[in-house]
């Protein structure tokens, strides 16, 4: 299984035009794809849904889409009748196989004064696959604030250790009419975090997802915590870039932000995992890794 994850800043390349294509191109071919900084409804991109347009560009693909930023983007006509849109930003799975559940967890945001500051979310899908049910969580986290960040990580690490005990968007016995022919969807242990995170290995907050560095046995990795599959596909911890360099922003220089993590369960299945280094349709490099599932 080939599951990639991918900033893909709008669309727009390192040429500055935005090319949904371009982007679809770059992750076709993955089992699992996830996405972040997905938009719908923006003037500036003349009012183009995103999810929609990706997902008639890969035809072949299961999806869902959630929203951490959104407000009103509506109209009214002449007639006076409104034209209900919502302008959102947002990450996206697409899978292969189907997508038997879904939901949008909000994560914590602090109302800051100096600088925007918009909602995230964690999207969760149950990805049916050959070897069973599989979690999948998008997210994408505050760029600026790590004492945020780190209570975003604490929260989406809380959901996904809880979620097998407190069940999925349905439990107990299908009694309603709507359900009586499918069951419930299940709510399996193995859980795979994707996205954009806005922290490099050698901070705090990476600590907290895969565990602290004892200074005998190095770092220790909790049962219910995370394995970096970049690290467990035989990478040194300190390479790869998944944000080269932007002479036009002063915020990152080369960095790795973007990570694939593996539930303990399932990280001995880490093949590999490699860099995108050609990609040219964001700010950020497509991050890819195999697993034997």
């Amino acid at each position: 299984m080939r599951i990639v994850t991918y900033n893909i800043q709008f669309s727009r390349g390192k040429d500055l035009s935005y090319d949904l294509e371009r982007i679809a191109r770059t992750v076709e071919g993955a089992d699992i794809i996830g996405l972040q900084e997905v938009e719908r409804n923006w003037p500036h991109l003349d009012i183009v849904d995103q999810p929609a347009e990706l997902a008639g560009l890969l035809p072949d693909y299961y999806w869902v889409y959630g929203a951490g930023m959104d407000i009103d983007g509506s109209s009214r006509q002449s007639d006076g009748s409104v034209v209900n849109r919502r302008q959102q930003v947002g990450n996206m799975i697409l899978s292969k196989t189907p997508i038997m559940a879904t939901r949008n967890h909000l994560l914590p945001k602090i109302a800051t004064l100096d600088f925007p500051n918009d909602q995230r979310v964690a999207v969760e899908g149950i990805v049916e696959t050959s070897a069973g049910a599989l979690r999948i969580y998008v997210t994408h986290l505050s760029p600026r604030y790590n004492a945020e960040r780190r209570m975003q990580i604490e929260a989406i690490l809380e959901i996904v250790r809880d979620a097998p005990s407190s069940g999925g968007v349905t439990s107990g016995p299908n009694t309603r009419l709507h359900q009586a022919s499918a069951p419930n969807p299940p709510m399996p242990h193995e859980a795979i975090l994707l996205g954009d995170f806005n922290l490099e290995p050698h901070e705090a907050e990476y600590d907290l997802l895969c565990g602290q560095i004892d200074p005998v046995y190095g770092r220790i990795a909790r049962v219910d915590g995370f394995v970096d599959a970049w690290v467990q596909g035989g990478n040194d911890i300190a390479s790869g870039v998944t944000c080269p360099t932007d002479p036009s922003n002063d915020t990152f220089h080369d960095s790795r932000l973007d990570y694939g993590f593996v539930s303990g369960n399932i990280a001995a299945q880490v093949r590999a995992a490699w860099i995108d280094n050609e990609a040219q349709g964001s700010d950020h490099q497509p991050l890819w890794f195999e697993l034997d599932l």
